[in-house]
């Protein structure tokens, strides 16, 4: 497809957008995406971790609990 018609299909405003861009503006756009992407990636991995966080606490609760209650089944009965 030849450059000209390759942009046929964007809308106005994308295309009055693209055409006010200086070369400065396409540097800092070439810059700024793999920024955007490495951020969006950490804020996945983030949720991931604050995820696995929250079970891992979660479990350790359960399990403390559960440790407690074998505990005091194993305690001898009070004296009257």
């Amino acid at each position: 497809m030849s450059d000209a018609k390759r942009f046929d299909d964007l809308p106005e405003d994308t295309k009055e957008f693209l055409s006010g861009l200086s070369p400065e503006d396409t540097k800092t756009i070439k810059l700024g995406l793999p920024i955007i992407r490495a951020i969006i990636g950490f804020g996945k991995v983030t949720k991931w971790l604050a995820i696995a966080a929250l079970g891992v606490l979660g479990g350790i609760v359960m399990l403390g609990e559960s440790v407690m209650k074998i505990l005091a089944w194993l305690k001898p009965p009070p004296v009257p």
